[in-house]
């Protein structure tokens, strides 16, 4: 797993430390050039400021330092005649390379930084060992670095401290959670959190409040689907009730039709039950694809056939060529058999139901029309709702076909329309899908 805080401790502590090292190298490199420059100058000034009168034909004696630095510096004055006239200390190495100027000599014993002048006609030569010079710049440079060094235990802690303080509000925000009740899905507090971590938590509360209008809408759906399963069952258990206490052949088999009857029906209930459930969002949902919907209808058409002549209702469907639609065929073919299904079902004996397959600007419809009573005005936004009934010519379903309807129908970001028929009786339904 992953841990953000581990990541950024990793990143910040290592780049911190490849900066101070980075750091600390050129600070390192520029005292040191900064220190040759400075020990250069000061080979200058030692030449510069040695006295030279009374000096002709003169040595130091041996052991003889005039320069107080001991054995760094070494002072040698030559005549225009290449005659030594003086020599600080007496066994060092006699350089006798007369270039004015700077320069690095190599000798037996290690390379000497030089300095020649000209004054009142001698030459004046300061040197000193490139060794003692790069043991004092190595001495100043890790001076001058020190700092850097001693802070870097300090950065690293001071960072350490403030990523895991960075995160607290996110482990509140965990601990919170860990809290909760399986049922507690009120929001989480905005106030007093980071700028950074309000997407979070907004995303979060928008989590628990879809969640909280789902559990509501399961918890409706099962009290409501316990309510609408007891009444058939109660019949059942009646009829059952009078075929055992039937006398006759006559009076057994009319109990028994009754029975068979009430169980039809509640089987037809729970096949509904089952078909919203599964139509309910938050369900599993099928991969969508493009559909044919006239090839659709033409098989729902036929399904009900049989059903609308044996009730003498004429069943009919214009299609056309293949008009597609994208979604899942077999949802699609649910809303389209439920639509037939109320259609058949509340049209009496000698009407006719139409199924029509066209694009309408450019939107495949289904449009659906009856020559039923149709419902009022004031009625279709209800009919939508989960077992709501209207009696209308003596037929009563179980109050959700439509509802089914509506939630395949939003699945598949369709629309359905209800209004009258063509002549203005009976009911017309159009189910459009998005633009092709």
């Amino acid at each position: 797993m992953t841990s953000i805080r581990r990541r950024l401790l990793v990143w910040l502590l290592a780049s911190l430390i490849v900066a101070t090292l980075v750091a600390a190298f050129a600070v390192y490199t520029r005292a040191r050039s900064e220190a040759a420059t400075l020990f250069d100058y000061q080979l200058q000034l030692m030449a510069a400021s040695f006295p030279h009168e009374g000096m002709a034909q003169a040595t130091a004696p041996p052991g003889t330092d005039i320069t107080g630095t001991g054995d760094v510096v070494v002072v040698q004055i030559w005549d225009r005649n290449g005659a030594q006239l003086y020599w600080s200390r007496p066994g060092s190495p006699i350089l006798r390379r007369l270039d004015l100027g700077f320069s690095t000599v190599a000798t037996p014993h290690g390379e000497w930084r030089v300095f020649n002048t000209l004054i009142d006609g001698k030459v004046v030569q300061v040197s000193q060992p490139m060794r003692a010079r790069a043991g004092l710049a190595a001495g100043l440079a890790l001076r001058t670095m020190l700092p850097l060094l001693v802070l870097l235990p300090l950065l690293l802690g001071l960072t350490w401290i403030t990523v895991s303080r960075g995160l607290t509000p996110l482990h509140k925000i965990a601990a919170a959670l860990e809290r909760r009740s399986e049922d507690a899905l009120e929001p989480l507090p905005v106030e007093r959190i980071p700028d950074e971590v309000t997407p979070l938590v907004t995303a979060l509360n928008d989590l628990l409040g879809r969640l909280h209008i789902a559990l509501d809408l399961q918890k409706s759906f099962i009290a409501d689907a316990a309510h609408e399963l007891r009444t058939p069952l109660t019949a059942v258990r009646l009829q059952i009730q009078v075929a055992e206490i039937a006398r006759t052949d006559d009076e057994r088999l009319a109990a028994f039709a009754q029975l068979k009857a009430g169980a039809e029906r509640a089987g037809r209930l729970v096949q509904q039950l089952l078909t919203l459930a599964r139509n309910e969002p938050g369900a599993a949902e099928r991969p969508m694809a493009p559909v044919d919907i006239t090839d659709v209808s033409r098989s729902a058409v036929a399904e009900h056939a049989p059903i609308a002549e044996a009730k003498g209702v004429e069943l009919g469907l214009l299609a056309g060529p293949p008009v597609m639609a994208n979604g899942d065929a077999a949802a699609l073919r649910t809303l389209l058999t439920n639509l037939i299904d109320n259609a058949v079902h509340y049209t009496p004996g000698g009407g006719a139901v139409d199924v029509a397959v066209t694009v309408l600007h450019r939107h495949p419809c289904w449009i659906v029309t009856d020559t039923g009573p149709g419902i009022p005005h004031d009625e279709r936004k209800r009919v939508f709702d989960r077992f709501y009934r209207r009696v209308a010519g003596g037929a009563e379903g179980s109050g959700l076909g439509l509802a089914i309807v509506q939630r395949i129908a939003q699945r598949h970001r369709a629309s359905v329309e209800l209004s009258d028929g063509d002549n203005g009786g009976g009911l017309k339904v159009t189910v459009r899908f998005p633009a092709i």
